[in-house]
Order: C-alpha cells, then structure tokens, then sequence
C-alpha cells in the first residue's frame, strides 16, 4: 500500500502508470487527488484540485456511513452518470434506444430502512454500515429517509434493546413508514438457544407501544400489534403482510406505475409477473383484466384481499407461483396482449424466454439491475421485439443504483 497522486485521466504521481482502472471512493471526474492505493483501489487522503461539480454534502455522517456514495455530486451531473450507467450496460448486449431524463426522487422520501443495532457500555447504537466494513456508524439524523423515520430513530433504539438479548444477536430492523404508522420486521436474532424469551418479548412490546409503533414482527412473527399496516396502492388500499416489499420512495413508484400505465393503454389482457401486493396490478386493472403472479405468498394473499375494496376494476386473477421454476408458459400467454413484468435483481431469464416466445405484442420491463435489464432485453430484441424508451429512476438518492423502465413493442 503506498499513496499517489492521481489525475482526471488516472495517471500516478510516483511515475507508475497503471493498466486499468483505479477505484477511489469520495472523488470526482476530473479531480487531481491524493490516494493511498491498495491494488487497484484507492482511499481518499486529499483533494489537490476540486472539480467544478463538487458539493457540500448534506449529512454529516457522509463519508463514514456506507449508504450515500454521491452527496457531493452536483445534481445535474449526477442524474447524467445515472442515465449513463444504463446506456453503458445496455450498449454491453449491443442495444440502444431513447433514455428519457433521469426521475429523481426527492430526498427525504425514502419510506424504508434496514437499521442495524449493537449493544455495549454506552448503550444501543443504531445505525448503517461503515464503507467497506461491518462497524456501525450510529446514525442520528439522515437527509435520505422520511422526516417521520428519522424521527423515530430514539424510539426504534429503544425497540432494539430487548432483541440484543443473546450475545450473537446482531438485528436488523427493516422499518416501513406506512399510512397507519411504522411497520416493523426484525431479523438477525440468535434462534439457536431458543430464540427470544418472554421477558424480552414483554420489553418489545411495551417499547414497541411507547413509540406507537402500527407492528412488530420476528422474521415474520407476531411481537406486537396496535393497528394493521396499510398502504395505498392506485385505487386499493393493501393491509401488508410482515416484511412485504414496497418500492423505497413513494413519488418514484407513482413515477413508475404512470410510465407502465401510459404504455399498457389498449390492453385487452395484462400479465403482471413478480406483482408484490399489487404495486402495478390495481392502476393496471383499470385498463383490462389482470393475471398476477408472485413467489410471495402472503404478498398475493395481501393482493386478493384489497380487490374486494377497489371497486370499478376489471377482474383481476392472483395467484402465488414462483416465476423461476414454473414460469407462464407461452400457451398461457395466448390470449394476453401486455405483460408487466418487475423481477428482483437477479431478472427474469426463464420468464423472458416463454414472453420472447409468445405472441404478446408489448413488455413494460420494471428492473433494479441494468446488467440483467439488458440481458433479459437481448432475448426479446432477439425474438422481434424493439426496446421503444427507457426511462431511469433515481429512487435510491445518492447511491450507485439506479432502476428503471423499458417499453417493448412489436
């Protein structure tokens, strides 16, 4: 390990020129810096020439805590590089299309959060990652999260106090702000002893009723309920299951389902494959029926409940079925103009293959991934299919992610 000065175009100040590309947290295009190298990583030491882009970030915990990468990024140029981290990976199947400008979501409307808690002498400490290392930086404040989370970070310490009973615990809590209150699911707590005892399951409850939290569940179990978790999804109104996925900001999944709706205008019949509790289905069952299929089941169970509450939708058909091993086959698809389809970061490979088959004549492609966007986008261009527009989604601010919407036709 030994520090360099490296320049905008990566040349080393020692007089070794490196093949390839140095990587160096916390910098900036065209930056002269100071960097203590570690093969082909650098750590910031000091910035001897700024760029013009460069910024005050707005937390104070940037640079310590892993979650913001980008803060000291102006906005325009940051929303560029993230419109150019998908032309890139599309360019890598060969592909090119329209990139509409980047949605940004705003900050401070995330609505979910993964907290780490650790016990010791000065207390519980909640908090995210350090970069590149499993200490916690206690966070107290975070420009990222809603308002009301951040809020309740006290409360939520408190909470934690009683799952950091065993000595190998190490929770997490997946905190969910919805419209009745928090939602909690909490993991990493040592099951092999026993799991968590009586007591400390009184203690949760009654922080759990201090901070007027709507639940608390154990990796899905039941600790405490005051009021059942309820979220808006188009015209339903879903009761979540423990632990349900929700897009992280709520203006980047309106952003989102008004992209895929616009797009599926003129649907006879829709598929929405990897549906979750229903994020895309009900504003989609307002043009046609809808089929919707999910490996969560709870997630579907939570779906059918809402149809009943949303009333002047086309018929909508729910059903739990994992997409990987049993994916909808070309013949089911028979009748089916639109598919929807918003897999995890892994993609879609084996439901892409029966779609790029079948004669459906539009896919709106919903991905956190670029990599396996584009992979799964190679398929159907490959099967007749033109990638029409892309449309990039800021949704996770200030991180390295980026997702976004496709619009397929042929």
């Amino acid at each position: 390990m030994r520090e360099v000065i490296i320049d905008a175009v990566g040349a080393q100040g020692d007089g070794i020129v490196r093949q390839g590309p140095v990587f160096v947290p916390l910098t900036l295009p065209g930056e002269r810096v100071t960097v203590k190298m570690d093969g082909s990583r650098g750590e910031l030491i000091d910035i001897l020439e700024p760029s013009p882009d460069r910024i005050a970030p707005s937390c104070r915990h940037f640079g310590d805590c892993g979650g913001c990468t980008s803060q000291h990024w102006a906005q325009q140029p940051y929303l560029a590089w993230k419109s150019e981290l998908v032309r890139v990976q599309l360019s890598h199947e060969g592909l090119e299309t329209e990139i509409l400008p980047t949605f940004a979501a705003p900050a401070g409307s995330r609505r979910r959060v993964a907290l780490h808690a650790r016990g010791g002498k000065g207390g519980v400490r909640l908090g995210f990652k350090e970069r590149r290392s499993w200490n916690l930086v206690k966070i107290e404040d975070c420009p990222v999260a809603d308002p009301r989370l951040v809020a309740a970070f006290p409360a939520l310490a408190r909470l934690a106090q009683p799952f950091l009973e065993h000595p190998k615990s190490a929770p997490t809590l997946h905190v969910t702000l919805t419209a009745t209150g928090l939602d909690i699911d909490i993991t990493g707590v040592e099951a092999k002893s026993g799991g968590l005892s009586a007591d400390a399951r009184m203690l949760a409850a009654m922080a759990a009723s201090d901070g007027d939290f709507a639940r608390v569940t154990l990796a899905g179990e039941v600790v405490y309920m005051a009021r059942q978790p309820l979220v808006k999804l188009g015209p339903a109104v879903v009761a979540l299951s423990p632990g349900s996925f929700l897009q992280a900001s709520p203006q980047a999944e309106k952003a989102m389902v008004a992209f895929a709706v616009e797009a599926a205008q003129g649907a006879t019949k829709i598929a929405d494959l990897y549906c979750g509790a229903g994020t895309f289905t009900f504003r989609l069952a307002e043009i046609a029926a809808v089929y919707a299929a999910d490996s969560a089941a709870p997630a579907v169970a939570a779906l059918k409940a809402a149809i009943g509450g949303a009333p002047g939708l086309k018929p909508i058909v729910a059903e739990a079925r994992d997409l990987v091993r049993r994916p909808v086959l070309t013949m089911e698809l028979a009748k089916t103009d639109v598919v929807v389809i918003d897999p995890p970061r892994a993609g879609a490979l084996e439901q892409t293959v029966e779609i790029a088959n079948s004669k459906v004549s539009r896919v709106i492609s919903v991905s956190c991934n670029p990599a396996t966007f584009a992979r799964d986008a190679r398929l159907l261009v490959d099967a007749g299919f033109r990638l029409e527009k892309v449309l990039p989604v800021d949704q996770f601010v200030w991180s390295p992610h980026i997702e976004l919407v496709g619009i397929f036709s042929r």
